[in-house]
């Protein structure tokens, strides 16, 4: 489709600008944002919750005049500070409209502020399902896209890699499409553009239909599993793993497509009772008596102990409850690097287990696959990668220690030429990050081509993929409370 440009809106008077934005602008007492696992927060200059593309375009018109930067955000569900911003910050979730839906095509086309819950239940209504999904479905569909979020199948890549086509806001408010065909290197860059390349207005995203997944779950020691890394990896269409290091134990998880009847597995007593509120106290006295950690580890690991198999709509399968608020990074190694990796950490967590004042991680590591794809800034980019992630909750919202843990897990991930996930906290700056991706410099270049001003440089883009330093720039500037 050819490109279309908004009116002009020079002419438009100053106040009259800001006038006709009075009504999507936020009051003050609502203008702080916090992301969902409440790590970061800021207060931006202005925050605008637009209803429409128009009106998108006329708070980029009164950017370029007052010289700000523009931070689209979803549900704020990243545990870094990617959303953040001081200048002006564009809440997208009004934008959240099933523009179409072709079950015969097989795609459905959404504005990017719709959350993937909202998505799945237009999706559900057809017959049609999202091809693979990751853990959680509260993000929005620009979110998942521009952050390159995963699932996990050693055969399947990321999920922006089923975007068919784009419309974005351009820094000069100029309306354009685009996919592999038209502006193809504004379309891949935009499938992990990291918010920088425009503002996401709809999105056509290609489906299957609807289908059930079988997942039967088992425990493993850690040696039979690493060992034969391979084949449990390609033992099911989708499979990934959870590693208690405290206990030795790998969970794995191995999941087919399925025509059975339904069969969810869960009670209240277990993933209720003790599997959330016990186990949350646990983890608030861990805070206080440390050794209890190693403990919470193995109790946790028993806690799901035996084998499950279930039946279930692929979406209740995917996803999963995330529990409690966060400290996560997670990291995408090249697949063949895998073993060796898994075996480093382990001997990592042993040696500090054993010692008196070592690190006492508290959760499960999960551990995800995905195919080789060519998006230009994803961790999956010409390599088939393993994904390892690491969180430490946050009891009733209480911080806890996690610098140092994540600090020597990151710099075991680097060894095994791991890539951070973008959507999550790192402190690797363009230096490193160019040697880890070919496009790199072809990813600042088209920046530079449609965005010349910066408007859509917010601290993080600023910071990671220009190299800016000093306080507005740092990372811990938007930090909470710091552990």
């Amino acid at each position: 489709m050819p490109s279309s440009t908004h009116p002009p809106l020079a002419d438009i008077p100053l106040g009259d600008l800001y006038a006709l934005l009075r009504p999507i602008t936020l009051p003050p007492s609502k203008a702080v944002f916090q992301n969902w696992g409440q790590t970061f927060r800021c207060t931006p200059l202005s925050v605008f919750e637009p209803d429409t593309e128009d009106q998108c375009a006329l708070i980029l018109e009164l950017a370029r005049r007052e010289s700000q930067t523009v931070r689209a955000v979803g549900v704020g569900h990243s545990p870094s500070d990617l959303a953040c911003t001081s200048g002006f910050m564009v809440r997208m979730g009004k934008l959240n409209k099933v523009i179409e839906v072709n079950a015969e095509k097989h795609y459905v086309r959404a504005q990017g502020g719709i959350t993937l819950q909202r998505l799945h239940a237009a999706l559900d209504a057809h017959g049609l399902a999202m091809i693979n999904l990751g853990s959680i479905s509260e993000q929005t569909l620009a979110g998942m896209v521009t952050t390159a979020t995963h699932g996990t199948g050693i055969a399947h890549q990321v999920l922006s890699t089923h975007v068919q086509q784009l419309t974005l806001l351009l820094a000069d408010g100029s309306r354009v499409y685009c996919s592999r065909a038209e502006r193809p290197d504004l379309f891949v860059a935009s499938l992990c553009g990291l918010g920088s390349t425009g503002l996401i207005i709809d999105i056509q995203l290609k489906v299957a239909t609807a289908f059930r997944l079988h997942e039967v779950q088992e425990t493993f020691k850690f040696d039979p599993v690493v060992d034969r890394l391979d084949e449990v990896a390609n033992s099911a269409e989708y499979v990934r793993l959870w590693w208690w290091p405290q206990a030795g134990d790998f969970r794995v998880s191995a999941m087919d497509k399925t025509k059975e009847p339904k069969r969810p597995v869960g009670s209240w007593l277990w993933h209720s009772l003790i599997g959330f509120h016990v186990v949350q106290f646990l983890l608030f006295l861990g805070r206080y008596i440390l050794p209890l950690n190693i403990w919470i580890g193995k109790f946790t690991s028993w806690l799901v102990k035996d084998k499950t198999i279930s039946v279930d709509d692929s979406l209740n399968i995917f996803n999963l409850d995330c529990k409690y608020r966060q400290h996560t990074t997670e990291w995408a190694i090249p697949y063949e690097n895998a073993q060796a990796c898994l075996r480093e950490l382990r001997d990592w967590f042993e040696s500090e287990f054993a010692d008196p004042h070592g690190l006492r991680p508290h959760c499960p590591l999960e551990i995800r696959f995905s195919e080789a794809d060519d998006v230009w800034l994803s961790p999956s980019y010409g390599q088939r990668t393993c994904w390892i992630g690491i969180i430490q909750y946050k009891p009733y919202g209480f911080n806890v220690p996690y610098r140092r843990l994540f600090r020597a897990f990151e710099a075991i991930m680097a060894r095994h030429g791991g890539r951070p996930h973008w959507a999550k906290a790192h402190h690797l700056r363009p230096d490193a990050l160019r040697a880890m991706y070919p496009r790199f410099d072809d990813f600042c270049r088209l920046l530079a081509d449609v965005d010349p001003r910066g408007i859509f440089h917010n601290e993080y883009v600023a910071r990671h993929i220009f190299g800016r330093e000093g306080a507005p720039f740092d990372e811990r500037v938007f930090k909470e409370r710091r552990v």
